[in-house]
């Protein structure tokens, strides 16, 4: 079946520019032509046409940096984790746009789970990128939240990696130091690892060939992740000119994560994070790290932004369907443009993903994820929280532009 959108204005994300009165043809759940829909002509017979009046066509979101909820396995039964997280997976799909996901550590192997029954066609939800679990040290970070698993040793680090691969991930990630919201003695200047445990666990994932998503946050695990080949660095809260170097030598991504240091009471600065911090009820303990870290976070991501280094969107918080739009809303605030944020939030989205040659722009060839929102992001990047339409291989899976109709 042909579906035809017209009268788009079109953000392709190939370049910055809007395309005014568009018309794209999918079929078969590819985009096959875009041309001024006064070209359409007969491409239009049999086809179903949904006239967008002007709505903002684009490229699904991404957000390369998630987990489900900080529940542990004795807070509620593991089914209910696992279906809990299904739901709010679907829900950033139908609700928000968010098409494409990168997991970055579940408790038993839920985001696989999910990932299959997505892939499957049968449940309504994103592209699912899998890891399994959060690879720590004994007394490493994010123990409270459920979904890490403690090893020690180059074995013991081995051994765990293959159980990931094992139990069918797509990525491996691996904890190289501390963090911002955790324990007093889990600080985010902190390395965790001897050498011979990160030789291992770099080495046996290159072995395998699983790419690496390294939770690095000072200088030294920066640097031991990039030299070691690293294919993301996670968060970066601190890093040094030798850091933006390496970064651009290795052509190593960075997900900066800027919702961890940045979403504290003080610091919010629209009703959109207000509202979402008043929610968090984070304790003043950790808001204190959170704006310690701030400033020092900040710098450094627009080091790296007017560097050139690859940068794409993780948000690292919940909940999932507003997660990826907030932190959006930081990248600007901390300096990027409104194209530079939509990029990485699309086409570099799917990149780092290994998906860019089939998703993340809109081109003739590629699948149609796209979604429809009802004013410019160019210019408000909050516009994309004016949502009208999603398709996922070119059917629409959310549908907000005749609310209550």
């Amino acid at each position: 079946m042909k579906t035809i959108l017209s009268h788009a204005n079109l953000i392709d994300c190939v370049e910055p520019t809007v395309r005014p009165d568009t018309a794209v043809l999918i079929e078969d759940g590819r985009i096959r032509a875009i041309v001024p829909a006064r070209e359409l002509g007969s491409a239009s017979d049999g086809a179903r046409v949904l006239d967008l009046k002007g709505g903002y066509l684009m490229p699904g979101l991404w957000d390369v940096h998630i987990h489900p909820d900080y529940l542990t396995v004795d807070a509620m039964p593991l089914a209910d984790q696992v279906t809990l997280f299904g739901h709010r997976l679907a829900t950033a799909l139908t609700e928000s746009g968010i098409v494409g996901m990168r997991c970055a550590g579940t408790h038993s192997f839920m985001d696989v789970a999910w990932k299959r029954a997505f892939d499957s066609g049968q449940h309504v939800g994103p592209r699912l990128f899998a890891c399994g679990h959060f690879l720590t040290t004994t007394g490493g970070h994010f123990l409270t939240s459920g979904h890490a698993l403690e090893v020690d040793g180059p074995y013991g680090w081995v051994k765990a990696i293959r159980e990931q691969i094992k139990n069918g991930v797509d990525h491996i990630k691996l904890n190289l130091s501390g963090g911002i919201m955790g324990p007093a003695w889990d600080l985010h200047t902190h390395s965790f690892l001897l050498d011979d445990e990160i030789r291992a666990a770099f080495e046996i994932c290159r072995k395998r060939g699983f790419k690496v998503m390294a939770h690095a946050t000072n200088p030294e695990a920066v640097k031991n992740a990039i030299r070691l080949g690293a294919h993301s660095v996670e968060h970066g809260y601190i890093m040094d000119d030798e850091c933006i170097d390496l970064l651009l030598e290795h052509d190593t991504w960075y997900v900066p994560t800027l919702a961890i240091s940045h979403l504290t009471a003080s610091q919010a600065t629209n009703p959109f994070e207000a509202a979402w911090v008043a929610k968090r009820g984070l304790s003043p303990a950790l808001c204190c790290r959170a704006e310690a870290a701030s400033d020092v976070h900040a710098a450094w991501f627009r080091k790296a932004l007017d560097a050139g280094v690859r940068m794409a969107v993780g948000s690292d918080i919940r909940p999932l369907k507003e997660a990826a739009l907030l932190e959006m809303g930081l990248w600007v605030r901390d300096g990027a443009t409104p194209w530079q944020t939509l990029v990485a939030a699309t086409r570099h989205g799917a990149e780092v993903c290994g998906a860019g040659a089939e998703l993340g722009t809109v081109e003739a060839g590629k699948i149609a994820d796209l979604i429809v929102v009802g004013a410019n992001p160019l210019e408000d990047i909050n516009n994309v929280r004016q949502l009208q339409l999603v398709l996922k291989e070119g059917r629409i899976v959310s549908d907000k532009r005749h609310p209550g109709g």
